[in-house]
C-alpha cells in the first residue's frame, strides 16, 4: 500500500514519508553538530570518539582489552562497538563511527515504522524516537549507547512473536552494556526466551574471554567508580558546597565525580536504593498475572528508569536508553506509559542544557547548574514512580479498581492475540 485515502477522497501522504522527512532533518542537524559545523557550547563532546574510543581501538587491534585504563568500564562486547569503524576503512575513525550510529538510528526508526503497520501497533513510537534523540544534542551521536539501544528496541519488538530472538538479543545487548538484560523481566514466563538468553550469554561470554585477554577487567574499574556530579545523590553535595563542605570535584574513573567527606555513605545509599528497586521488581514479578503484548516493554522501561535514577552515575547518554524504551511502549495501543514517556522527553531536553550547554555551571555547583540538575533528576524520579505505579496497576490482580478496569485490561491484551 503506497498511500491512504481520507474520508473525503483526498490522498494522504504515503505511510512513513512524514516521519522519515522529520528524522532526516533532525539527524542532519545532529551530524552538523558532531562534525563541528556549528556547536551548542565550547565543550567538545566528540572527544570521547576522536580520542578515547580511538585510543581503545588502537589497543584492541593489538589483541588485548585496555587492561590498564580505568576508564574502560564496559562489558567485553563493547569492543565490537569500538572496533566497528573498521567496517568503513575509507573514512577516518570518528566519521565512520558517526555514520554507524546514524545507521543504527535509522534502523530503530525503520523497526518502529514497520511495527506500526501491524494490528495493535501505532506510529506514535516512531515519533517519540524522532523527537527524543535530537533533544539530547550531539552527545547522543558521540557515544555508543544509541547502538545498544537499537539492540534493545529490536529485542522487544521481535519478542512479541519470537521469544528466542528476544533472548538472543537481550544477551547480546547485555554483553554490550549490561542494561538490555532487563528486557527479559516483563514477559510471560517463557523457557524459550530465557534459555536462548542463557545459551547466548554463556557462548559469547566464553568467546570474548578466549578472544582477547582482559575481557572482564572492567568489573574492578566499574566497582571503584564514585559519585558522579550529575547523579541524584550528587545533589546533596552541590548544595553542601555552598555551606562549607570541604570536598572537591575531579575527573575520576572517566567522569566528573565528587570526592571528599561523606561521599562514600551517599554512594552506599545510592546502591541501597538500587537494591530496593530490584526488590520491588522481584515482588512485582511474583505478583503479576495479567500480561499483554506491551507488558515486556513497559516492564523494561520501568526497570531501566528505576536503575538509571538510583545509579551513582547518570551520564547524559543514558537518557537515550529511556527514549528508546519509551518509544517501544508508546508503539503499542492500550498501554499506560504516556505520562512517564512525556516526562522522559522533557528530561532529555533539560539534559542537553546541563550537558554540554551549562556543564561548567554544573561543575561549579552554580545556582543555574544545580537548578537544571534538580529539574532533570526530578523528572526522572517522577517518571520512575509513575511508570512503576502504572505497571503494577495493569498487571497485578486487584491493583486497579473501577468499572472500566476490565475493559481496559481486555484492550491491552488485544495486541498480544493479534501479533501471534
Amino acid at each position: 500500500m503506497t498511500g491512504r485515502r481520507a474520508p473525503t477522497g483526498v490522498r494522504l501522504l504515503p505511510y512513513g514519508l512524514l516521519p522519515c522527512a522529520a528524522w532526516a532533518l533532525t539527524r542532519a542537524a545532529l551530524l552538523l553538530c558532531v562534525f563541528g559545523v556549528f556547536t551548542l557550547s565550547d565543550l567538545n563532546v566528540t572527544v570521547d570518539v576522536s580520542v578515547i574510543y580511538r585510543g581503545w581501538y588502537d589497543v584492541l587491534l593489538t589483541g588485548t582489552y585496555p587492561l590498564h585504563d580505568v576508564t574502560w568500564q564496559y562489558p567485553p562486547g563493547a569492543a565490537l562497538a569500538i572496533l566497528s569503524p573498521a567496517l568503513l576503512p575509507f573514512w577516518e575513525y570518528a566519521s565512520a563511527f558517526y555514520a554507524l550510529v546514524l545507521l543504527c538510528d535509522a534502523l530503530v526508526l525503520g523497526l518502529l515504522l514497520y511495527a506500526g503497520r501491524r494490528p495493535g501497533i501505532r506510529a506514535a513510537g516512531a515519533w517519540v524516537w524522532i523527537v527524543g534523540v535530537p533533544l539530547l544534542g550531539p552527545t547522543v551521536y558521540a557515544r555508543y549507547d544509541l547502538m545498544v539501544t537499537a539492540v534493545a528496541v529490536a529485542a522487544l519488538l521481535a519478542g512479541v512473536r519470537h521469544p528466542r530472538v528476544l533472548g538472543v538479543l537481550a544477551a547480546f545487548g547485555a554483553l554490550l552494556k549490561v542494561w538490555p538484560a532487563l528486557v527479559l523481566v516483563g514477559g510471560r514466563p517463557t523457557r524459550a526466551a530465557w534459555s536462548a538468553a542463557a545459551l547466548t550469554a554463556a557462548g559469547l561470554g566464553v568467546g570474548f574471554a578466549l578472544w582477547m585477554p582482559g575481557a572482564y577487567a572492567f568489573l574492578a574499574f566499574q566497582r571503584d567508580r564514585g559519585l558522579e556530579i550529575e547523579s541524584l545523590g550528587a545533589l546533596y553535595f552541590h548544595l553542601a558546597r555552598h555551606v562549607g563542605w570541604e570536598g572537591r570535584v575531579e575527573l575520576h574513573y572517566g567522569s566528573m565525580e565528587f570526592l571528599g567527606p561523606h561521599v562514600e555513605p551517599v554512594s552506599v545509599l545510592a546502591l541501597g536504593l538500587a537494591v530496593v528497586a530490584l526488590g520491588w521488581l522481584l515482588v512485582w514479578r511474583l505478583r503479576a498475572r495479567t500480561f499483554a503484548a506491551h507488558t515486556p516493554a513497559q516492564a523494561a522501561f520501568t526497570a531501566v528508569l528505576l536503575f538509571t535514577t538510583t545509579s551513582r552515575v547518570i551520564s547524559p547518554q543514558y537518557v537515550v536508553w529511556l527514549v528508546g524504551l519509551a518509544a517501544v511502549c508508546l508503539a503499542f495501543r492500550g498501554g499506560g506509559m504516556v505520562r512517564p514517556a512525556v516526562l522522559v522527553l522533557v528530561a532529555a531536553g533539560v539534559t542537553v542544557l546541563e550537558f554540554p550547554v551549562y556543564f561548567a555551571e554544573v561543575v561549579a555547583s552554580d545556582a543555574w547548574g544545580v537548578t537544571l540538575l534538580f529539574v532533570r533528576n526530578g523528572l526522572l524520579v517522577a517518571a520512575s514512580l509513575l511508570a512503576a505505579r502504572e505497571l503494577w496497576r495493569e498487571t497485578v490482580p486487584g491493583a486497579r479498581s473501577g468499572p472500566g478496569a476490565g475493559a481496559r485490561a481486555a484492550r491491552g491484551d488485544q495486541p498480544s492475540r493479534a501479533l501471534r
